[in-house]
């Protein structure tokens, strides 16, 4: 019997296994098992669990999935899944179109074909949403959610919804997501990758003359927000924002009420700029009501940092569209 043959053998008998296991268990070279499971990586009869020196190996669940379903996809679908669906499983593999769209509807016992069908009648509704230059105008929302007293964004954009109905995170959703509480060096890289040049090109049909990122509220380790910063690598001048949280932060998320939300960003954030600009581009990782990036543009024209201010973000919340147009 062959190593890989042994291998997939104990690890149906026991269920995970490292290397130094396997090498005591099948009395084999630690070279040879580590080709042999290279060997079955790339034949994806296994998957590989957690980073070295902690990696365990197991066989691939996913083997069980209809592969049939696959074949009767035209390339059409196959392409729009491949665009718009990213599936980051229970034990953090990512898989990318119709590979994470077969995983989520083999957890969820539903036919491949059929499930595609209804994504793609569905996720193109919220197409619609976006304007001829591929950008979600949030505009209308922000004036239409009650509770503010003012509105002090002239614009503010979107590059994608963070959900849809019945199908969950969007791609750009997902990978923001898992990137942000994860403190995913990784994820963020193909959340740029993603991003970039949209967010390149905006700018340049923006006629900005400065540029702010929004700070966290939760320390952690890799901030999001600062790798945006750094990676996308906007050529403007950056003006200086902070977060004076209390002694206890309190993130966004975690308010329900548009009054909180408001208060809450009115006072934890402080803008110190010694400059004026005409055009500020003001960025932020998600938008839920609006109210941080609209609070903190009120404090930028308080203090006469600019004059005119466009915020965006990488995605949004679809709440409060659905009222200005059928869905």
């Amino acid at each position: 019997m062959k190593i890989k043959d042994k291998i997939v053998k104990a690890l149906e008998e026991e269920g995970d296994l490292s290397v130094k296991e396997l090498v005591d268990i099948l009395h084999a070279s630690k070279q040879g098992i580590h080709i042999a499971l290279k060997q079955l990586l790339e034949e994806n009869k296994i998957i590989k669990l957690g980073r070295t020196p902690k990696t365990i190996y197991k066989l691939n669940p996913e083997l069980d999935t209809p592969s049939l379903d696959k074949i009767l996809l035209t390339t059409e679908n196959a392409n729009y899944l491949k665009k718009n669906f990213l599936h980051i499983s229970e034990v953090g593999k990512l898989l990318d179109g119709i590979d994470g769209f077969s995983y989520w509807c083999n957890q969820r016992k539903l036919p491949l074909e059929k499930t595609t069908l209804e994504f793609i009648k569905t996720r193109k509704k919220y197409d619609t949403y976006f304007n001829h230059h591929g950008f979600i105008n949030g505009q209308k929302k922000l004036h239409n959610t009650k509770g503010f007293t003012k509105i002090n964004l002239d614009e503010i954009f979107y590059l994608e919804f963070y959900a849809i109905e019945r199908f969950g995170k969007t791609r750009l959703g997902s990978l923001l997501h898992f990137a942000k509480q994860g403190q995913n060096k990784f994820l963020m890289s193909l959340l740029i990758a993603e991003i970039k040049q949209k967010i390149n090109n905006f700018v340049a049909n923006g006629n900005f003359d400065a540029v702010g990122f929004v700070p966290p509220t939760i320390r952690r380790e890799v901030q999001i927000m600062k790798y945006l910063e750094t990676h996308l690598k906007i050529n403007l001048p950056r003006i200086n924002i902070q977060k004076i949280s209390g002694i206890i932060p309190v993130p966004q998320k975690s308010l329900n009420k548009i009054d909180e939300r408001i208060n809450n960003a009115e006072n934890t954030f402080a803008v110190q700029e010694s400059i004026s600009y005409k055009h500020l581009l003001l960025i932020d990782d998600a938008i839920g009501s609006g109210a941080t990036l609209n609070q903190i543009a009120g404090k930028i024209k308080q203090k006469k940092i600019a004059k005119t201010i466009t915020g965006l973000a990488i995605v949004g919340s679809f709440k409060g569209f659905d009222v200005l147009t059928d869905v």
